[in-house]
């Protein structure tokens, strides 16, 4: 007997063939993929402890988001109508303003929302702004790991140092008291290094680190001895991440900075992520191709509105790409369906071409191209025999999915992550029926809104939660 037979769906199993399974089912068995195939066939061959019916649903593999960042789901939208004031507030309530209990309940919202929209795995900077981390003190990263944890997805945490100059000052807040503190690259490096040591690799294998560090832009640091120094520590953190077999990523490339990291840095290869990637030169993309660093789109950012991710020019010269939430603040979620729909419509706008970027190509970008981008292609991204056994069912038995045609358009072009009915990672069932069955869904919402409401309190943030004005009636603020 199998723990698990999901029956009756049409599988969407993005292995090789990138096959479609109408009436499919796929078999699991300790937390693993057994088998995908026809309904007839699996259930003529093996009998399970439970069953799931996946009629008038689609089954595919959980999907991946490459860049996003922890923080923002308390965040998202106070001051959004004029980034500087959201960078300032965010990047004042992540190094002065943050209890304890603000980034574990950030993690446990981030978390259930990822779930509740088919998102299994992402990757997550532990802080955001100008690079703001939150690695002055390792408590800060245990309990963001452990809500995690808890929630049952998956994710990569990435720590490391703030941007430069050092040292950041610090109010680090337990229970009644706080304290200030200023805190250097160094201890920002050895908090780093003690969460590897606490949760790489940690619940079931669920929870893996990797370091970030800031992107250089070298024109913005005319400073020779301070380019030097800045320098110095991007090949620190780097160093580390290899040290540990870490992936190493990076927030903000654009054009200039990706040809700086491989001439000067030397930070570039299969196990580096660059996030955004804007305005790339064509020799730029050359080197991500050539290094097999892997780029991560964030099509609804902001610097996307500002630059472009040459992302068809990436993919026919053969770069991994994969698509990334940067989310989900200020004024993005973690919908990985909505920023798949977005990302053909950005690039087929820019070319004035509506074949660009078809949708079976960016479905890849958040199953198997990912899976490859963060080196677990032999583990996830798929629906085959042997991977890990994370898989979605997409409940299609709705108006603005019907009629039931050409499965993967409809996804691509018509689903939200509120259709997504049930949700299994490594073989646990941690949704079914939109119910979260790991954590109190209400309880994680009754704590964000304590955590976000005292940081609001704490900053003197009240006046970024109005209405501004010119929100009205014009036609730009």
């Amino acid at each position: 007997m199998i723990d698990t037979l999901i029956s009756g769906g049409t599988v969407v199993t993005m292995d090789p063939s990138r096959r479609v399974i109408e009436d499919g089912s796929v078999a699991i068995e300790g937390g693993r993929i057994l088998e995908v195939g026809r309904s007839d066939d699996l259930h003529a061959k093996y009998t399970a402890a439970r069953t799931i019916d996946a009629h008038h649903k689609t089954v595919l593999p959980g999907l991946i988001d490459g860049h996003c960042h922890a923080g923002h789901s308390l965040t998202k939208t106070i001051g959004a109508d004029d980034s500087r004031r959201w960078y300032e507030a965010v990047e004042q309530i992540y190094a002065l303003g943050s209890s304890e209990e603000f980034w574990q309940a950030d993690a446990l919202l981030s978390s259930v929302e990822r779930l509740k929209s088919g998102t299994t795995t992402c990757v997550v900077l532990f802080g955001g702004g100008n690079m703001i981390m939150r690695t002055d003190d390792v408590r800060y990263g245990d309990l963001h790991c452990e809500a995690v944890r808890d929630v049952g997805v998956r994710e990569f945490l990435a720590v490391g140092p703030n941007t430069p100059p050092f040292p950041h000052r610090y109010v680090q807040w337990s229970g009644d008291g706080r304290r200030e503190v200023m805190v250097s690259f160094e201890r920002q490096m050895q908090v780093s290094e003690e969460l590897i040591r606490r949760w790489h690799n940690k619940a079931e294998g669920r929870i893996r680190i990797c370091m970030a560090s800031p992107v250089i832009e070298p024109d913005d640091v005319p400073d020779k001895a301070v380019l030097t120094m800045v320098s110095d520590q991007a090949r620190d953190v780097r160093s580390l991440s290899r040290k540990h077999g870490l992936l190493f990523t990076q927030d903000g490339h654009t054009r200039g900075t990706v040809e700086f990291a491989y001439n000067e840095l030397g930070v570039l290869g299969p196990d580096a992520l660059l996030a955004h990637a804007t305005n790339l030169t064509p020799h730029e993309i050359e080197l991500c191709r050539a290094t097999d660093s892997r780029i991560v789109h964030n099509p609804t950012s902001v610097a996307s509105i500002l630059r472009r991710c040459p992302v068809p020019e990436l993919l026919d010269a053969g770069a991994t790409v994969m698509l990334g939430s940067d989310g989900n603040g200020p004024d993005r979620g973690f919908d990985m369906f909505r920023h798949m729909f977005y990302c053909m419509r950005y690039h087929r706008t820019y070319y004035h071409d509506p074949k660009v970027l078809p949708p079976g190509k960016v479905l890849e970008m958040v199953t198997v191209d990912a899976a490859r981008a963060l080196g677990l292609e032999k583990e996830i991204g798929s629906l085959e025999a042997g991977k890990q056994a994370d898989v979605i069912l997409v409940d299609m038995y709705k108006p603005h999915l019907y009629p039931f045609h050409m499965p993967v358009h409809r996804l691509l072009y018509f689903a939200f992550g509120s259709d997504v009915d049930t949700v299994i990672v490594q073989g646990k069932v941690v949704m079914e029926g939109r119910e979260v069955k790991t954590v109190d869904e209400s309880e994680v919402l009754e704590r964000a809104q304590r955590a976000a409401d005292e940081a609001m309190a704490a900053g003197g943030f009240a006046p970024l939660l109005e209405i501004p004005e010119g929100f009205w009636g014009r036609s730009r603020y």
